[in-house]
């Protein structure tokens, strides 16, 4: 997931063309859902778990209503010509929903949550032009840390 926000990053126009960019994000979060779901359910079959057990469920109950609030906000705010404040909105929504699906997960998850949450908080006092940089030191380094860091002490 992280990958792919840091190609996104490259491969994303400026900022000030709002409706490129926010397509190129938007759909660059739907190759980062997809690949996210199938890590899920490769490593869920890989151990012999069902992939909604009410952990699982759980998590996705606890992820899926910031990401939602996210999806009606920035419908607002690209109708309000506001979309320099999209990056540090979806990072706080992001981190939320990790945050919160986190206390249903392993102990750095949350710690997660809120490093994407600090991030957000960053991103909505950095000029406007940082836009892609902030998305790919937001979504695409802390996923690749963090990411890391789940594979090395939980076994991915």
């Amino acid at each position: 997931m992280g990958v792919t926000a840091l190609a996104t990053s490259c491969l994303a126009p400026r900022p000030s063309n709002a409706r490129a960019w926010l397509i190129t994000w938007l759909a660059a979060a739907l190759v980062a859902f997809a690949l996210g779901a199938l890590s899920v359910y490769w490593k869920a079959r890989r151990v012999g778990t069902p992939v909604l057990t009410q952990p699982g469920r759980k998590f996705v109950l606890s992820l899926f209503p910031p990401l939602a609030a996210g999806a009606a906000i920035s419908g607002a705010i690209y109708a309000a010509r506001q979309v320099h404040l999209l990056p540090g909105i979806w990072l706080l929504l992001y981190g939320v929903g990790v945050m919160s699906a986190g206390t249903f997960s392993v102990r750095v998850v949350p710690v997660m949550g809120l490093s994407f949450m600090l991030a957000g908080v960053v991103a909505m006092f950095c000029p406007p032009a940082w836009g892609n940089a902030v998305m790919a030191a937001g979504f695409g380094g802390l996923h690749i840390l963090f990411g890391a860091i789940i594979a090395w002490r939980y076994g991915g």
